[in-house]
């Protein structure tokens, strides 16, 4: 009976989706400047989404997967074996969808300001360059600063803090993820960073911008929904 109720009434209580509304005091701000660049790009101009994907492992199965079949879906064992772990730097053109990537064993300034270097040495010169990331610290390093100085034609865009899916390379993170190494078998970190090259590389021979279409003033006013409902659930 308890399961006729639930049905009836569209509940399912198996499932739970996350949230996380931003707390940053200048939300609306970054939001605006973030969104009016992926809307409307300036002029003589490359808008690029950039992060680290870091902790990539190399998992080798405890033993051979099935493939699919008719009738079964592919299987593999539950268990694995770690072989190591890379950190892929990504940026993706907003404009053509062009990938520049590269992977490193850690991720500190130090790698970070590598891959300015390559994104500044495979970008045309007479473009400048705005530069979309998240708050992670290492790009808010006093040698990243110092970096930044010196190349005039970086300019950088902060999403708010807790907005990470105002980051548009966290969507090609997620295709990367479900479609290559999810499911990929990796004896060794090469194998696995051979996997990612490959992958990117064949998206970068046909690439597809990721059109973002939501407007800011149509993303506030669903936080505002949202932040309403939060302040009714708190004073219930």
């Amino acid at each position: 009976m308890v399961h006729r109720v639930w049905k009836a009434n569209g509940l399912k209580l198996h499932l739970i989706k996350t949230f996380k509304l931003s707390n940053d005091p200048r939300f609306e701000e970054k939001l605006r400047d973030v969104v009016g660049l992926y809307l409307n790009p300036p002029e003589n101009a490359s808008v690029l989404s950039a992060d680290e994907k870091t902790s990539i492992q190399a998992l080798d199965r405890s033993q051979p997967s099935f493939p699919l079949t008719r009738g079964r879906c592919g299987t593999m064992t539950h268990d694995y074996e770690r072989n190591g772990t890379t950190t892929l730097f990504d940026a993706i053109s907003m404009v053509c969808g062009k990938v520049i990537s590269t992977c490193m064993e850690r991720h500190r300034h130090q790698e970070w300001i590598k891959f300015l270097n390559l994104n500044d040495e495979q970008t045309n010169l007479a473009l400048d360059i705005h530069r979309i990331v998240d708050n992670y610290a290492t790009h808010k390093h006093a040698k990243v600063k110092t970096w930044l100085a010196r190349h005039p034609r970086f300019h950088v865009h902060f999403i708010p803090t807790s907005s990470s899916w105002l980051n548009v390379v966290e969507r090609f993170f997620r295709d990367l993820d479900v479609k290559r190494i999810k499911r990929g078998v990796f004896k060794s970190v090469p194998d696995v960073v051979a996997a990612i090259q490959a992958y990117i590389d064949g998206h970068n021979d046909s690439p597809r911008p990721i059109i973002w279409s939501a407007t800011a003033d149509k993303i506030l006013d669903k936080v505002g929904r949202a932040r309403a409902a939060l302040d009714e659930l708190q004073t219930d």
